[in-house]
């Protein structure tokens, strides 16, 4: 998308940029460490010096490896690997016979269940906001159900100091980790940071990055650069404010702690110029994420983006937006992909048949990643002899071996001749959807945790509500 000369165009820009009139820090703590690395700090504006920011990125990992409890679950991050996440953090959530409404801890539970079945998912996520939750015991409820319905490496919402602290000792608790060193040794768990565009980083973001990069866990960076609304219209310059914010937070993470395994985060798409509302699958965030790739990799950082849907049906525009914005990421050579399965309405509704759609695309990109085998066997030779001019496979006992495997196999699409789609009922994809996701739910089986180590965290999450838990910073 980018030239090479373009590319290091918008670079030195956002290196410059936050030299000459920097960004805005809230945090009084954040502030004191860029002044002591030797940032011009006036007031809550941080002026980031160049060579500053280049040794950040240096010391920043270009890969590293996300730990899962399950330790058959964990992935490496950067390079050529490609991991695909769930819905994260709507607060609404959706399905065909309910309907839209706000999300509660059963929903967020039922996602974490549908995460935790099918492989193609590489970590748990926030799923849903459990609305019904109080807000100072949220985190604790939330962490809990993603440490025991999954064994994948888990996410924490970083909304405060306390909050993320309770995370952290409750992953401990059922790693059976003692010690904050041990813990911090290598990267099991993850949160996003989303800075506040244009240029700021509030309290609770500034927090977090601390406190992750503090404790060696993964941050990902993600300015909400939309043209048109907290970027400006044009495509160059909402990439150029998504990179300059994106080197502010991975330099205030690389002072904390250097060498802290974070992720270039890149969100750019645009929002409807008639109505104000977010857009995605558009041919903006495909382009963006084209770029927002060739920025990545010239800083050295692995890089998010997202598979998002502006639809509020689970339609042929939701399966167009999506698999476009997935497509761009692909083609960005991204290497973790929020949102790729349940994104709804621009990220307002986790939608539980739009999930089980979403998987059957990710399950695809899975097998279109898988090598093609060549060798004697698959060539096939003799069977084209046996079957000669003008004949048919379907009886080879070449076939007959390998009829079973050789083809994905559908999830959720049907392929079936019109007249038996009829006989079945002519339902529609979002309908067998329906019967897949609430079987999924209905046969699911957790993975096996120790019952003592279920206590002990059942234990630190009463504990910790009676003693009030903690409120969002």
């Amino acid at each position: 998308m980018l030239s090479d000369d373009q590319v290091a165009q918008i670079h030195e820009s956002a290196v410059s940029y936050l030299a000459d009139e920097g960004m805005k820090v809230l945090l009084g703590e954040a502030r004191e460490i860029f002044a002591a690395a030797g940032c011009a700090v006036d007031d809550e504006m941080v002026r980031l010096d160049p060579d500053l920011i280049a040794q950040a990125i240096s010391d920043a990992p270009s890969e590293f490896e996300l730990h899962a409890p399950n330790p058959d679950k964990s992935f490496m991050l950067g390079g050529n690997s490609l991991a695909l996440m769930p819905v994260g953090g709507p607060p609404f959530v959706a399905d065909r016979e309910t309907g839209r409404r706000a999300g509660t801890l059963a929903d967020q539970e039922n996602f974490l269940r549908l995460t935790q079945h099918y492989d193609v998912m590489a970590a748990a996520s926030p799923c849903v906001e459990p609305d019904d939750v109080p807000i100072n015991h949220r985190h604790l409820r939330s962490v809990m159900a993603s440490l025991t319905l999954t064994d994948k490496a888990p996410f924490l919402f970083a909304r405060g100091r306390e909050r993320v602290r309770d995370s952290f000792d409750l992953i401990k608790i059922r790693l059976g980790i003692e010690s904050d060193e041990t813990f911090a040794e290598t990267p099991r768990c993850w949160t996003n940071i989303n800075t506040n565009s244009p240029r700021q980083l509030d309290i609770p973001m500034s927090m977090g990055i601390i406190d992750f990069a503090r404790m060696g866990q993964a941050n990902i960076m993600t300015p909400f650069t939309l043209a048109g609304a907290m970027a400006p219209v044009t495509l160059a310059g909402a990439l150029v404010l998504q990179h300059m914010e994106v080197l502010c937070a991975v330099t205030l993470a690389q002072l904390v702690r250097p060498g802290a395994p974070v992720l270039y985060g890149a969100f750019t798409s645009n929002v409807d110029m008639k109505s104000g509302s977010p857009a995605f699958g558009t041919p903006e965030a495909f382009k963006g994420a084209l770029a927002s790739g060739q920025l990545a990799r010239h800083v050295g950082l692995p890089w998010r983006s997202s598979g998002s849907s502006s639809s509020n049906a689970v339609d042929a525009q939701a399966g167009y937006e999506t698999m476009l914005n997935t497509y761009g990421a692909l083609l960005g050579g991204a290497n973790w992909i929020m949102h790729a399965a349940g994104w709804q309405e621009g990220g307002l509704v986790a939608d539980y048949e739009k999930f089980i759609v979403d998987i059957e695309m990710c399950q695809m990109i899975a097998e279109i990643c898988q090598p093609l085998v060549v060798d004697d066997a698959s060539l096939a030779l003799d069977a084209i002899t046996d079957v000669g001019p003008g004949g048919h496979f379907f009886g080879t006992p070449h076939t007959l071996d390998r009829f079973e495997t050789a083809f994905y196999q559908p999830l959720v699409f049907g392929r079936m001749p019109f007249e038996q789609w009829v006989e079945e009922g002519a339902r529609r994809t979002d309908e067998r959807a329906t019967s897949i996701w609430r079987t999924v739910l209905d046969e699911f089986q957790p993975p096996p945790i120790d019952d003592d180590v279920i206590a002990a965290m059942q234990d630190f999450v009463e504990r910790r509500i009676a003693e009030g838990g903690a409120a969002p910073d």
